[in-house]
C-alpha cells in the first residue's frame, strides 16, 4: 500500500444530523489512515445500536453482530487470526448493559484488541431511555422520570477489569481521538476508549455546550504520566489510584486522554501459544481442515481424540 487510504465506504451513514458518532468514524478512518493498515487485514465488529452502524461506515472487513455480544465475536476473531487487527465499536447501552459480563472478560484475557465505546448515556436506536452510563437523578427530555439507578463508570470499570490501555475521548475532538486510537491500536493488549458522544436527539442534558465549557486534556498537565514504567507492584498501583482518581472527576471539569497504560502484560494469545506450542505457528484460520477436493483430512473418529486432548490441555 504506497498511498493511504480513505477507508470511507459509498454507504450512505443514516445517522441523525450533528450526531457524535460522525466525528468518531471520521476520527478512525484518519488513524487506520495514518497507521497505513491493510484493509483485507483489519475487522471492525459491532453489536446492536446505532453506534454498531459504523463497520457499515469502514473500508475494511465488517461483523455487525448481535446485542451485546461484539467482544466475543472479536475474542473468538481474533484467537482464530492473531494477525488481524480488531476494532470493536459499541454503544454504553450494548458494552456495559447486556454486554457488559464480554466486556469484563476482554480485560481479563488481555487480547490484544481495541474497544471504542460510544457513550451517549442513553439508548438512542430506541428513543433515549437511560443507559448504564446516565447517572442516578437525571431525566433526559424522553424520560418519563429521574433515573433512578447508580451510573457504571466506564474508565473506572474498565481499569478494574484489566484493560492494559484505558483512554477517555471526545468526539468532536476529531484529531485528539484520533491519536488516542492509533495508540490504542499499537498498544500490545486490551485497549479501550470512552468516548463521550453528544446524541443531540434524545439527550438533552449532555450536549455539545456541557462539554465544551468543561472538558480538558489529561497530557496539558506536564506531570501526568499514565504508563507503567518498571512493572513494579508499587508503581501499578500508583498508577491505578491515579487513574481511578482521576476517572471520578466529573461536574466543572472533565479529563479526556489516557488514564493508564501498561505495556508489561502477557497477551492471551501469548498465554494460549504457551499452554499449546502450536498455536503460535498455526492458528486455526492458518489451519487446513480439508483436502482440495473438500473431503475432510481426518476421520470422526480422529477428530473427536483431537478435540478431547485440546480440551484437556486448554483446561
Amino acid at each position: 500500500m504506497a498511498s493511504r487510504l480513505s477507508y470511507k465506504t459509498d454507504v450512505w451513514i443514516d445517522w441523525c444530523p450533528g450526531c457524535g458518532d460522525f466525528g468518531i468514524v471520521a476520527a478512525m478512518q484518519k488513524a487506520f489512515s495514518e497507521l497505513n493498515l491493510d484493509p483485507s487485514k483489519l475487522v471492525v465488529v459491532s453489536g446492536i445500536g446505532c453506534s454498531s452502524k459504523t463497520p457499515h461506515f469502514i473500508y475494511a472487513n465488517g461483523v455487525h453482530t448481535i446485542h451485546g455480544r461484539g467482544i466475543a465475536y472479536a475474542m473468538g476473531i481474533k484467537l482464530a487470526n492473531p494477525e488481524l487487527t480488531v476494532i470493536v465499536n459499541g454503544g454504553d447501552g450494548d458494552l456495559l448493559g447486556i454486554g457488559v459480563a464480554h466486556f469484563v472478560a476482554l480485560g481479563r484475557r488481555n487480547l490484544d484488541i481495541t474497544v471504542i465505546l460510544h457513550n451517549n448515556q442513553v439508548y438512542g436506536l430506541t428513543k433515549g431511555q437511560a443507559s448504564p452510563t446516565l447517572r442516578k437523578g437525571e431525566k433526559t427530555k424522553s424520560l418519563p422520570a429521574p433515573n433512578i439507578q447508580d451510573a457504571v463508570n466506564p474508565v473506572a470499570l474498565a481499569i478494574a477489569s484489566g484493560y492494559t490501555f484505558v483512554a477517555r475521548g471526545y468526539a468532536l475532538w476529531v484529531d485528539h481521538l484520533k491519536e488516542l486510537i492509533k495508540q490504542a491500536i499499537k498498544h500490545r493488549g486490551s485497549a479501550f476508549i470512552d468516548v463521550l458522544q453528544p446524541c443531540v436527539t434524545y439527550n438533552d442534558i449532555y450536549t455539545v455546550d456541557f462539554y465544551k465549557e468543561r472538558l480538558y486534556k489529561l497530557e496539558d498537565d506536564p506531570n501526568w504520566d499514565p504508563v507503567v514504567h518498571e512493572n513494579t507492584l508499587d508503581e501499578i498501583e500508583e498508577k491505578v489510584s491515579r487513574a481511578w482518581a482521576k476517572s471520578l472527576e466529573w461536574g466543572s471539569r472533565i479529563p479526556v486522554g489516557v488514564f493508564y497504560v501498561n505495556p508489561h502484560v502477557d497477551t492471551f494469545e501469548e498465554r494460549i501459544a504457551k499452554r499449546i506450542p502450536l498455536y503460535s505457528l498455526k492458528p486455526p484460520a492458518k489451519q487446513r481442515i480439508t483436502k482440495e477436493n473438500g473431503e475432510p483430512l481426518i476421520g470422526l473418529d480422529e477428530f473427536k481424540k483431537l478435540f478431547k486432548d485440546y480440551i484437556i490441555q486448554v483446561v
